[in-house]
């Protein structure tokens, strides 16, 4: 079976961080942002195989993420 989980990659020093939305005990790094989804892939898979083997419940995926523009020019300032 396969779960689709939904990556967030934050830019730092060192390259990439990748973590998982909805597992975000997966968390890795990558020099660039393949490696860092490479190594992603890899981190999930271990958690896959250390999860089954603790009889832990799998986190769902398919979660939705979008984008929401908010205005910030004049947040913390008095009118």
């Amino acid at each position: 079976m396969i779960q689709t989980y939904t990556a967030k990659y934050t830019k730092i020093d060192a390259g990439y961080m990748g973590q998982l939305v909805e597992w975000p005990e997966v968390v890795t790094e990558g020099k660039d942002l393949e490696e860092c989804r490479r190594m992603l892939r890899d981190a999930a898979q271990e958690m896959v195989l250390a999860y089954c083997q603790q009889n832990q419940e799998i986190p769902l995926g398919n979660s939705l993420i979008e984008q929401v523009p908010v205005e910030v020019n004049y947040v913390g300032q008095t009118p």
